[in-house]
């Protein structure tokens, strides 16, 4: 049974193979009596390099549970995938946040509260040895 092709593109474009997902059909569980007990339409996808389990067992249909898990499987490696552009982004700009060098506005600020630290520390005097 083949996979709908706007599966293919997106399996592809995330550079995932149909080889490295494990499928099986199961019987389902839950209400549905002797047609759920008897009939495997679950549909279990595992992929092994990142370790993402779908289950669907949403339809009557085998078939129909099959394409939908590929879909939420799909929808899951590329929601991974998203996040770890995100966070590579944002340890990029937080690198550049702290590179780069202050506005003049800063340096007056930084300066200012320098020099208020400078007079409290200097109003304390020194320590003496003898107790």
């Amino acid at each position: 049974m083949p996979l709908p092709p706007q599966i293919h593109h997106r399996l592809a474009a995330l550079g995932v193979r149909e080889e490295d997902v494990d499928e099986r059909f199961v019987r389902g569980s839950g209400p549905g009596g002797q047609k759920i007990n008897k009939t495997s339409s679950t549909v279990w996808l595992r992929h092994r390099p990142t370790g993402l389990e779908v289950r669907n067992q949403s339809e009557r249909s085998q078939a129909a549970n099959r394409e939908r898990a590929w879909a939420e499987l799909t929808a899951k490696l590329e929601a991974r995938a998203r996040g770890a552009v995100l966070a590579a982004e944002q340890t990029r700009e937080a690198q550049r946040r702290r590179t780069r060098q202050k506005s003049y506005g800063q340096k007056i600020k930084m300066i200012e509260s320098k020099k208020h630290r400078a007079k409290h520390k200097a109003k304390r005097g020194r320590v003496n040895g003898d107790w």
